[in-house]
């Protein structure tokens, strides 16, 4: 019967072996890689221990006048082919394993990008963006020591124990079994014992790698922050103690790991001193021959080749698990937001968007948490924006602007009232319809670490070059574009640090009118430009939009183009 922890440990891996078994082709190859690695020590230094001492028996027989022969080609050949074989497939093995596990940390990162897609903004406010990210590297990165340092080595070195047995025992059956008991016993602590003993050690260290990154990051990013309110020295002290605690833990894991590599060496040296000894009885008592007596402790030594990955392995065997438990947690995660059984289609052209009675709260603030919040994002809001309607939200911050946007792209649900867009309630349209014909230009300019293209066909990935200089030109950077070195083909950089502020927030600007819209969202547009610039790509828009339903969001209606009308926000009610 299997003890709870068993089960649990099962329950937790289960998910990552399903993983694994996609590439299970790939995977057995590269055991047997391994195997053939260890096979080819065990036989070069039994073959090499067999033949020196044949020779110099041969050499001593043959100086002492007594007729001997022996023959030195075949022996000579195996051990070349012993020697040549190991550095080989030791050189595949470490590529082609290496590559399999590339490809299965890219399935890992792929589940989980999925993953994700299909979160709300709720859930994602659960972690901070730090932590995602953690999610996303750190984790997944731990879990690329499940093949290769625990899944495949105490297999392949178990195998080798059985070889090693078997071999020994083909000469004398005695010495087989004897030598394969501590083997067996030395494998198991390396095993279990090792993974117990840092068991705690490696789960904070991988805990404290957490906090450590996600503190580093907030120190970055909120620096002047910090040094205004007088905290900069306490969020260091706070940093300091996390190495502290990093430094203590990965001391200590080495310690233990420092053990299992002496273990290993020991019990592999005794292994070979007790199978010289019985050998040498054997050898007294006329059971075997001195070459025999020679080899048998050799083959045993080759033993250090299949138990030296382990200690390491399972030494951070808990840094592995808490990262498979973490992202089990996160694969475990489940919006409320789900596409409708029968859903219906929205009417052609310009969409309609409504409000009725609604109201937002955001988590943590909810009655779910026990704290009601004194000012709900939106508290009963209606509002009706007719087909082709251009409409300016206006606001200070926090007055519930972004909260209706969100709302109407369906990033988030309301806790009371419906929304409805084109006549229907948008819980019964399809997520991929919806999103199409959204477009939504958030506060944040999002540009990944690629060329321009690129980043604009996000929006639309058979748009021709023709269409990309033409949402170029409305927000007027089809210019500057064409001075690039590469042109379209130019790199942004990462989140788009090789452009400014306002060159990434046009270019962001541009791949939402890429997509074609008939409800465009768009979240103070023209922050970040110079009142002749954004003036330019007003009156440009301006013509543009035509037939399109237009919802501005900004603080200031005199900076946009023309507008139907406004309506002002504050503390999350139409006033």
């Amino acid at each position: 019967m299997k003890s709870s922890n068993d089960a649990t440990l099962i329950a937790t891996f289960r998910p990552w072996l399903k993983v694994l078994g996609r590439r299970r082709r790939r995977l057995w190859v590269g055991g047997l890689l391994m195997l053939l690695t260890v096979v080819a020590a065990i036989g070069l230094l039994a073959l090499s221990g067999w033949f020196i001492t044949a020779t110099a028996i041969t050499g001593t027989l043959l100086a002492a006048g007594i007729q001997a022969t022996l023959d030195i080609y075949r022996p000579g050949a195996g051990i070349r082919f012993f020697a040549v074989g190991r550095s080989v497939v030791r050189y595949v093995e470490r590529i082609y394993n290496h590559d399999t596990v590339l490809r299965l940390l890219a399935d890992l990162r792929a589940g989980m990008f999925a993953v994700m897609t299909r979160l709300d903004e709720r859930v994602m406010g659960q972690l901070r963006a730090s932590e995602w990210l953690n999610r996303l590297t750190a984790d997944i990165d731990a879990l690329d020591s499940f093949y290769l340092r625990l899944l495949a080595p105490p297999l392949v070195a178990l195998l080798a124990i059985g070889g090693i047995g078997v071999l020994l025992g083909l000469f004398a059956p005695g010495i087989g079994i004897a030598v394969t008991i501590p083997l067996l016993g030395l494998w198991l602590w390396l095993v279990v014992g090792q993974a117990r003993l840092g068991l705690a050690a490696s789960r904070r260290r991988i805990a404290t790698l957490d906090r450590l990154r996600m503190r580093s990051i907030e120190q970055m990013q909120g620096l002047a922050e910090l040094r205004c309110y007088g905290t900069l020295g306490a969020h260091r002290q706070a940093l300091l103690a996390e190495e502290r605690a990093l430094y203590d833990d990965q001391r200590r894991l080495g310690r233990y790991q420092a053990l299992g590599s002496a273990l290993v060496s020991m019990g592999v040296t005794l292994s070979a001193v007790l199978a010289l000894w019985l050998g040498a009885r054997a050898f007294t008592a006329g059971e075997i021959g001195g070459p025999v007596m020679v080899m048998l402790p050799l083959a045993v030594l080759a033993m250090n080749e299949a138990l030296a990955l382990l200690p390491t392995g399972f030494t951070h065997f808990g840094s592995t698990l808490a990262a498979a438990e973490r992202l089990n947690g996160m694969a475990a995660l489940r919006g409320s937001i789900r596409d409708p059984q029968s859903p219906l289609d929205l009417p052609a052209g310009p969409l309609s968007l409504a409000l009725e009675n609604v109201s937002l709260e955001y988590a943590g603030t909810g009655p779910s948490q026990g704290v009601r919040s004194v000012a709900p994002a939106l508290a009963a809001v209606s509002l009706d924006i007719t087909p082709g309607e251009r409409v300016a939200l206006v606001g200070e911050s926090g007055a519930g602007k972004s909260s209706i946007a969100k709302l109407a792209a369906r990033l988030i649900e309301p806790e009371q009232g419906q929304v409805l867009v084109g006549g229907r309630s948008i819980r019964e349209i399809a997520l991929s319809v919806l999103r199409s014909r959204i477009g939504y230009l958030t506060q944040h300019a999002e540009l990944f670490h690629d060329t321009l293209a690129a980043n604009l066909r996000l929006a639309d990935a058979q748009a021709d070059d023709a269409r990309l200089w033409g949402v170029l030109d409305i927000v007027d950077l089809a210019a500057w574009a064409r001075e690039l070195p590469q042109g379209l083909d130019t790199w942004v950089g990462e989140s788009g640090r090789q452009l400014s502020g306002g060159q990434a927030r046009r270019v962001a600007l541009a791949r939402v009118l890429l997509s074609e819209p008939d409800l465009l969202i768009l979240d103070e547009p023209f922050s970040g430009l110079d009142v002749e610039t954004a003036s330019r790509i007003a009156g440009r828009l301006d013509t543009w939009l035509d037939g399109r339903t237009v919802i501005y969001l900004a603080h200031d209606e005199s900076v946009l183009p023309r507008v139907d009308r406004s309506l002002r926000l504050r503390e999350g009610r139409l006033v």
